[in-house]
């Protein structure tokens, strides 16, 4: 499925060379879910922006179904068959949210198949299907609205930043819900997320932890979770979900 070889990726910073991920390889299975965590500033998310195309390495390749995609720009690896869904997602003032739907899928959607994504995300279609994604929609919204869009998009790899990020508990509830259905249709490709949250990581089939660049161990999730939790690297990814949980108290 995908394969990344001794992939780097340097930066200039302050007239000085900094290296951001280096010389990584890692494969990703079939219809599999893999989670990539660790300490914050580790290089998860510019992995992510490089296997999407929004990057462009310093150094290795990425093989993406046999074929050399390193050298794509995103929009040939979406015709590839990889959806990048980002940590804050982009509002579309003008569009709604049917049209967007449309886009994503590559054909002209009716209401009732786009309704049949919304579902999935758990949003009533008839209260979403004709709205502009615009600034009206809450960040829980926009991020379900784009797990709709990547659903239509039927794609070969699904990459998720951070899914977590700037939404209430109960929509990220929904979304782990929405990941679990994911993993467990096999017509949904492999899936690949970003992120820290313990309950992401335990619906994951395998766990890689990304270290300064670098991987610091993989495996199976039976494997590498009971070694996250409670360190100092679990502790320290820790987020709030808009600072509460339903009892008050902070969510990790």
């Amino acid at each position: 499925m995908l394969e990344l070889k001794n992939l780097s990726f340097r930066v200039s910073v302050d007239g000085k060379e900094k290296d951001i991920i280096k010389n990584v390889s890692l494969d990703l299975p079939e219809n599999k879910l893999t989670v990539v965590t660790g300490p914050n500033g580790g290089g998860k998310s510019t992995l992510a922006k490089l296997i999407a195309g929004i990057e462009v390495p310093t150094g290795g390749k990425i093989i993406f179904n046999g074929e050399d995609i390193t050298t794509l720009n995103i929009t040939d690896r979406a015709k590839r068959g990889i959806a990048f869904a980002l940590q804050q997602p982009v509002r579309f003032k003008g569009i709604q949210v049917l049209d967007l739907l449309r886009i994503a899928a590559g054909r002209r959607l009716n209401s009732t198949d786009a309704c049949e994504y919304l579902s999935a995300v758990g949003l009533c279609a008839r209260d979403y299907i004709g709205r502009e994604v615009n600034a009206s929609l809450s960040g829980g919204e926009l991020k379900r609205i784009e797990i709709a869009t990547v659903l239509a998009r039927n794609a070969k790899l699904s990459i998720f930043d951070e899914p977590e990020a700037g939404i209430d508990l109960w929509s990220f509830r929904n979304l782990i819900e929405v990941f679990g259905n994911m993993r467990r249709a096999s017509d949904n490709g492999s899936i690949m997320i970003i992120s820290h949250q313990e309950r992401i990581l335990n619906i994951a089939d395998e766990i890689v932890v990304l270290k300064d660049g670098e991987i610091d161990r993989r495996g199976p999730k039976d494997e590498i979770l009971p070694s996250l939790i409670g360190t100092a690297s679990a502790v320290a990814g820790c987020r709030k979900m808009d600072g509460r949980t339903e009892g008050g108290e902070e969510q990790c």
